[in-house]
């Protein structure tokens, strides 16, 4: 019987081997976190099995049962419990400082991967799923790997270490208490395979909602212009709703589940407590011998309900292992040292053809050839749907063709275009593309080391000298889009931000859409000026067009 058929995991694309080396390599990245969890679980267990002896002593000593002193048998408890807080402490100090610690570092890596996987245009996932994952599915992971993988050692030992401690006792009380495990193991089985079903629809909903609210609010401006508030409101009270219900029968079965477990755990206890009982009456043990078996019993039933949950704890790290896995299922970019050429650099087309969809889909671009030459200045016209945005895409090596090839080349080199040449692109997005923070971190994104000269530099070629009346002037805070600009103050923004970058190939998508025609004449006239740049406009306005030396219609 397999891992998954025992616990009754479903089958996926990823077999137990696989998700097991993926949480090995996890694993090793947080070592010394399991490592530290172990050591105090283990030294646990050795302090909570002297505490017994320590405990039976004193009882023993205070009734008469046996010589010593009462007053030392109590200071070596007291030592014990000290202990015992100690670790305590450091449990608690460990799952807090290196516990965010590895989470932060692992949600580091999954972000990582996925901003340096190949960009494919039409994502197969919400970005709400994909929140959800990293957040959650993360913290699974990295809860089972430092915190859960640990405590089964030292729940093992504690369990072993009890029962022969009790079975030195009284063989036929330890029989007993570990006899009933078995029972529980199995009705574990039927336990898993039902909350399963439950923790899956949970969290299905729990990622519909998440898709719901990251949706409503990147699109709260249409949404209050549709004035589609209550549809929304409505939208995310259904899906709510359903959240509800599937929590509501998941927390029935658990506390039906949960009663059935504890009344056996309690009768096994009771059990212990009148054989203990009967024996201290017929006065064959001592009263600390008694209480030493109800404090065994108790830390042996302990463990052997944490080994009942080690099943849906195995469910729910194998779930958020193969959610992960699926995040890095998108192969990586070329990955290198970025490939600057000498400035101006060009870029040619060679009967290229690009096709987004299935074989035999009509193609987004067919048979295309064009020189975007070193220092010249193109503008790129088309109806809606004609592929302009695919050749930009195709420009920034974002998509790679299926047939033809695209060369980037200048007056020494050239080379297949790929994600390592995409240093020699200024790029200026369409649309709002500035995030929250300041002026500052925001310009910081095209080059992280430039000097605020570098920067009022770029703010006066972008025409955004508006930024010298700002109250606190590059370190003026924006909301989230540049939130407090107009469209037109965010647009010029923008554009400064791409001009700190070095690159020669400067590849603007629509970005004067929102300047009036005096601005826009100035800022063009600022942009030519350089002619060590090779200017790409993809536009609509006629302005664009009558300073660029060739045309590209599409």
């Amino acid at each position: 019987m397999t891992l998954k058929e025992l616990f009754h995991i479903p089958e996926s694309r990823y077999s137990t081997m696989q998700i097991a080396k993926w949480l090995w390599q996890v694993l090793r990245g947080n070592r010394l976190q399991a490592t530290l969890n172990a050591t105090i679980g283990l030294l646990g267990v050795v302090f909570s099995l002297l505490s017994v002896w320590a405990m039976q002593r004193a009882i023993d000593t205070a009734s008469g049962a046996r010589e010593g002193s009462l007053y030392w048998a109590v200071a070596v408890m007291a030592l014990l419990i000290l202990g015992e807080f100690a670790l305590g402490i450091s449990r608690v100090w460990i799952k807090n400082i290196l516990g965010i610690k590895a989470q932060n570092r692992m949600q580091q890596q999954m972000l990582a991967r996925l901003l340096r996987s190949e960009w494919r245009g039409r994502e197969a996932m919400h970005s709400g799923d994909i929140i959800n994952r990293l957040e959650l599915d993360v913290r699974h992971v990295v809860t089972f790997l430092t915190e859960t993988l640990p405590s089964m050692l030292s729940t093992l030992a504690m369990f072993i270490g009890a029962f022969f401690y009790l079975m030195q006792m009284d063989l036929w009380l330890a029989v007993t208490t570990v006899g009933i495990l078995p029972v529980f193991i199995i009705s574990s089985r039927f336990y898993v395979a039902h909350m399963r079903r439950y923790s899956r629809q949970v969290r299905q909903c729990d990622s519909e909602v998440q898709n719901i609210l990251t949706e409503t609010m990147q699109h709260r401006m249409l949404v209050k212009t549709m004035e589609a508030d209550d549809q929304m409101l409505g939208r995310l009270g259904d899906t709510q709703s359903t959240l509800r219900s599937w929590v509501k029968s998941r927390t029935k079965f658990s506390v039906a589940s949960n009663f059935f477990l504890n009344f056996g755990f309690s009768l096994g206890y009771l059990i212990a407590f009148l054989w203990g009982a009967i024996r201290l009456s017929k006065g064959t043990i001592t009263f600390g011998a008694m209480t030493a078996f109800l404090q065994l019993v108790y830390r042996i039933q302990g463990p052997a309900r944490e080994i009942t949950r080690l099943a849906p704890a195995f469910v729910s790290v194998f779930t958020a292992t193969e959610r992960l896995m699926e995040l890095e299922e998108v192969p990586e970019e070329e990955q290198g040292d970025p490939i600057a050429l000498a400035a101006p650099c060009g870029i040619r087309f060679d009967h290229v053809t690009f096709n987004y969809g299935a074989e035999g889909q009509q193609p987004t671009i067919h048979d295309f050839s064009f020189n975007f030459r070193p220092g010249s200045c193109t503008a790129i016209l088309g109806e809606t749907g004609a592929g302009k945005t695919t050749l930009i895409r195709l420009l920034l090596a974002l998509v790679r063709p299926q047939e033809g090839a695209v060369e980037i080349y200048s007056s020494d080199s050239s080379f297949p275009l790929s994600p390592l040449h995409r240093c020699n692109f200024v790029y200026v997005p369409q649309g709002n593309t500035l995030l929250s923070g300041t002026l500052r971190d925001n310009l910081r994104l095209g080059n992280p080391e430039a000097t605020d000269e570098e920067m009022h530099a770029a703010l006066t070629m972008a025409c955004a000298d508006f930024v010298s009346e700002l109250p606190h002037g590059l370190d003026t805070e924006f909301a989230e889009q540049g939130g407090g600009l107009s469209e037109g103050q965010a647009q010029r923004i923008a554009i400064a931000r791409a001009l700190l970058r070095p690159g020669s190939i400067l590849l603007l998508d629509e970005a004067t859409s929102a300047l009036d025609a005096d601005t826009e004449r100035q800022l063009l006239s600022n942009l030519l000026e350089n002619q060590q740049r090779t200017v790409i406009f993809v536009t609509h306005r006629t302005a664009v067009v009558a300073y660029c030396s060739q045309v590209l219609k599409m």
